[in-house]
């Protein structure tokens, strides 16, 4: 192989390189927003949660316990 098609190759998977490294933090960058949404939700349901619970306590005179 000459310098001139090591050169061309060299540029060919470093361009390569780069594509991918960019892919993969478009795809870090959407999944970590992922995350953050399913975390938002864990925390609606907790908060949901501990009202009915607190609802159910004070009301629950016929519970049969």
């Amino acid at each position: 192989m000459d310098p001139v098609e090591f050169e061309a190759r060299y540029r060919e998977q470093i361009k390569d390189i780069l594509n991918r490294l960019q892919s993969a933090m478009v795809l870090s960058s959407q999944l970590e927003h992922t995350i953050a949404d399913i975390g938002e939700s864990v925390q609606v349901l907790s908060r949901d949660v501990e009202q009915f619970l607190a609802e159910q306590r004070p009301g629950a005179g016929g519970g049969g316990t």
